[in-house]
């Protein structure tokens, strides 16, 4: 059993930013895979970003790339989404999700453990 729990979501200006963590807690966070997702209402939870276990693999989706960075820290248990240049369309619940594999997926699908969610909110 793995425990997520996100933080640092907020209420931000556009063109500001925000650091998202994620702690994980309970199995051992080796050999593993932490994905950020986001939903919005009335949409569909999407892929942001994820991290394999040695930080060799990292994916992001485009809309994001060049101002998001994942990064881990295997002795916090924690895994981190620096947010820069955020914009409106950013706006949505961000959850983080575990998988066991080692590979970095953006199917929602293969993600084991879910946290409860942070909501971010960019005002125009």
């Amino acid at each position: 059993q793995v425990q997520l729990a996100e933080s640092g979501g907020g209420l931000v200006q556009a063109g500001g930013s925000l650091r998202l963590s994620c702690a994980a807690s309970g199995r051992t966070f080796s050999m593993s895979v932490i994905g950020w997702f986001r939903q919005a209402p009335g949409k569909e939870r999407e892929f942001v970003a994820g991290i394999n276990w040695s930080g060799d693999n990292i994916a992001y989706i485009a809309s994001v790339k060049g101002r998001f960075t994942i990064s881990r820290d295997n002795a916090k248990n924690t895994v981190y989404l620096q947010m820069n240049s955020l914009k409106t369309e950013d706006t949505a619940v961000y959850y983080c999700g575990f998988s066991g594999r080692n590979v970095v997926s953006t199917r929602a699908s293969l993600y084991d453990y879910w946290g409860q969610g942070t909501q971010v909110t960019v005002s125009s």
